[in-house]
């Protein structure tokens, strides 16, 4: 499947406002699909710092790496979920997004982007 689907895949939810597929290590942007109003460069650096923290946490604690990332604001929310290949994919959403449904799209995206 190509990326492109992957991502309009995502943005169909209601509530989602932009997808990315992400490098992990340096943050740049491989595809996106986003609102016009919408920093990729500045979703993508920040979604690649979350990961590499969050893997650097959870290795001192002894445990896997995680399979989702999570943060939640008052103006939204930002989901990732890292491939095997060293991408993340990325979501931004408004506050209202049903989170279930778009959690498990995106574990299926990252498993795809594979």
């Amino acid at each position: 499947m190509k990326l492109a689907d992957t991502l309009a895949g995502l943005t169909r939810v209601p509530g989602v406002r932009g997808a990315l597929i992400v490098s992990r290590d340096d943050g740049l942007v491989v595809a996106d699909t986003l609102m016009e109003d919408i920093n990729g460069a500045a979703v993508a650096a920040l979604a690649a710092s979350l990961a590499g923290r969050m893997r650097g946490v959870t290795a001192a604690l002894g445990q896997p790496e995680p399979v989702m990332m999570y943060l939640a604001g008052s103006g939204g929310t930002l989901l990732a979920a890292p491939s095997a290949n060293g991408l993340l994919v990325v979501a931004v959403a408004a506050p209202e997004v049903n989170t279930g449904e778009l959690r498990l799209l995106l574990l299926d995206a990252a498993a795809r982007a594979a």
